[in-house]
């Protein structure tokens, strides 16, 4: 007897499903003012659904393959680096400098002709007096 009772007790439970739809279509109005609540002249009402039904709601209906078109849009995400300025300027700067590094025969070649030439120029001069 004990047994049969059980075995009914646990079958009622396993056909028990979540009464979704009525749901859906009892809180739809509210569902689509908000995800929290909402500004209705100048003060805030929160949903006439609590955010753990309305969770419930939500994770019933996306188990039965609906959509759920109630979640509020999501924001951009943030692009800011973690870290400290410091290291990252340090490590471009590291960078340039290896850059810088590498055209330094040059750098140096145009130095050099450039004092080359004042002196010529500056002993033109003196000539000329």
């Amino acid at each position: 007897m004990a047994g049969k009772a059980a075995s009914s007790v646990v079958k009622a439970i396993g056909e028990y499903q979540y009464p979704w739809r009525e749901k859906l279509t009892k809180y739809k109005d509210e569902l689509s003012k908000g995800a929290w609540g909402y500004w209705h002249l100048g003060a805030w009402k929160p949903l006439g659904i609590s955010g753990r039904r309305r969770a419930r709601l939500r994770k019933e209906v996306l188990m039965a393959g609906e959509d759920w078109p109630y979640d509020p849009e999501r924001k951009e995400m943030k692009t800011r680096r973690k870290g400290h300025k410091v290291d990252r300027i340090a490590a471009e700067k590291r960078a340039n400098t290896a850059k810088l590094m590498e055209k330094m025969p040059d750098m140096l070649l145009d130095y050099k002709k450039r004092r080359w030439e004042k002196k010529m120029k500056e002993e033109e001069k003196a000539k000329e007096k």
